[in-house]
This record gives C-alpha cells, sequence and structure tokens, in this order.
C-alpha cells in the first residue's frame, strides 16, 4: 500500500470514530473563545465528574483555535481526571474510547501516523473489551459525553444532548450525575423555546436534586423554577 492510500485508509478509520473531531460541533472561531473562558470556571459549578470532559473538550477547543501543545496537554489531563474519577482497578475503560480518538486525530493532524495508528488500537481494544450494552447504540459512556459536549452548543444540540442522556441512562441508570445532566438538558431546552417548565420536567428536577443532593447548581435552579410558578419555595429550601 503506497502512503497516500495507507493515509487515506487511517482517515476513513478516523472519520468512524466517536470523538470531539467527529460530532460536528463546528462553532465559529468566537464561539470558541467564549467556550474556552466560560469552561475554565465551569468545574466549580457542574461538579468534579465531569472533568475528564471539560478537559477533553477544551483539548479540541484549543486545536481548534491553533494551539496544539495546550490541545495535547488537555487530553492528557482528560485521560488522567477519568482515571482518578472512576477509581477502578483498571487504569482502562470505556470513558476513555473519545478521549483516545481525540489523541489519534491530534497525532493524525500533527503528520504522526505511526501514533495516531497507536491509539486507534486502543479505541478498538476498548470497543472489543468493553462493548456497549445494547448492540445497536453506542456504549453509555460514549453517549453522555456526547451529551455533555452538545449541551454547550446551540438549542438543536441541546434536544439532541437530552436525547443521549436518555439513552445512556436507559443502559446505565445509576448514574446520578447524569441523571442529574439530563434534566438540566431538559431545562435548557424549555429556555431556549421561550415556554414555561412543564409540571414533568420540575417534578424530575425534584427527584434528580434528591439524588444529587451535592449539586449546587441544580438546586438552584430547581427553586427559582419553584419560585417562577408560584409555589413556596420555604419548605425546599431547608
Amino acid at each position: 500500500m503506497s502512503a497516500a492510500q495507507s493515509q487515506s485508509t487511517l482517515e476513513a478509520k478516523l472519520e468512524a470514530l466517536q470523538c470531539h473531531f467527529t460530532w460536528d460541533l463546528d462553532p465559529s472561531r468566537s464561539k470558541l473563545f467564549r467556550l474556552r473562558d466560560k469552561l475554565e470556571d465551569i468545574g466549580t459549578v457542574e461538579g468534579y465528574n465531569w472533568l475528564g470532559h471539560i478537559y477533553n473538550l477544551q483539548g479540541y477547543i484549543h486545536y481548534q483555535l491553533g494551539f496544539t501543545d495546550n490541545a495535547r496537554s488537555f487530553f492528557s489531563r482528560a485521560a488522567e481526571a477519568f482515571r482518578q474519577m472512576r477509581n477502578t482497578v483498571s487504569d482502562e475503560g470505556p470513558w476513555l474510547v473519545v478521549n483516545y480518538g481525540n489523541q489519534a486525530w491530534l497525532h493524525y493532524h500533527q503528520g504522526e501516523q505511526a501514533e495516531s495508528q497507536a491509539y486507534l488500537s486502543k479505541v478498538y481494544a476498548l470497543m472489543t473489551e468493553y462493548p456497549s450494552p445494547s448492540q445497536d447504540e453506542l456504549h453509555p459512556e460514549i453517549y453522555a459525553e456526547k451529551a455533555w459536549t452538545l449541551m454547550k452548543f446551540n438549542r438543536e444540540k441541546k434536544q439532541l444532548a437530552a436525547d443521549y442522556f436518555q439513552r445512556a441512562i436507559r443502559m446505565q441508570p445509576d448514574m446520578v450525575e447524569w441523571q442529574s445532566s439530563h434534566v438540566l438538558a431538559l431545562v435548557n431546552v424549555f429556555k431556549h423555546s421561550n415556554k414555561n417548565l412543564s409540571g414533568d420536567i420540575l417534578e424530575k428536577m425534584k427527584i434528580a436534586k434528591e439524588h444529587d443532593p451535592e449539586n449546587l447548581y441544580l438546586a438552584a435552579l430547581y427553586l427559582e423554577a419553584c419560585a417562577m410558578k408560584g409555589q413556596k419555595i420555604e419548605d425546599e429550601a431547608q
């Protein structure tokens, strides 16, 4: 196989991956700068559980802005954050599929085909070892990260984010932070459509708040929603 054919084959394999480089995020440069700055503070709002996702998105944003070294650093920090968050016996798991895909793309864009292929092989190994519980769907870890990422973009993507969180939760219902973020995604959809929150969404917020008592952002949104509905919030604020 010629070098050109080899590169073309590698690119086709990379295009089939699930990662930030293939999710059609395509925001404007000004949006990227705003999002970069927002993500620097977001950890204090959304909590430590999303640190790996934050670093992954920061890595992609910095690459798109032309800061390749920063991108490489953020992708490395993301991988380490995932390992610490999951705190499992193995250092690797399905939560690294998106990160390894990002690193495969970064090496490819840098002309480092051997390194890109190495990360591609790591993705395949993880997908073989940790298949999705549902044969025709992505792994729930991928759905959750894709959903969290899309929440940061436009209204159409926020609706898709809510759908992806729902799919992830259906397959892996024990992830409290996914439940909370699913509710936040639904709230965002309502806010962008200028509609009042339905009683159903309010009830979902209440349940998510009870399951995730440390999520102060969710708690504040719930109290705000109750106040807008004219409900007494003294008891809720206790």
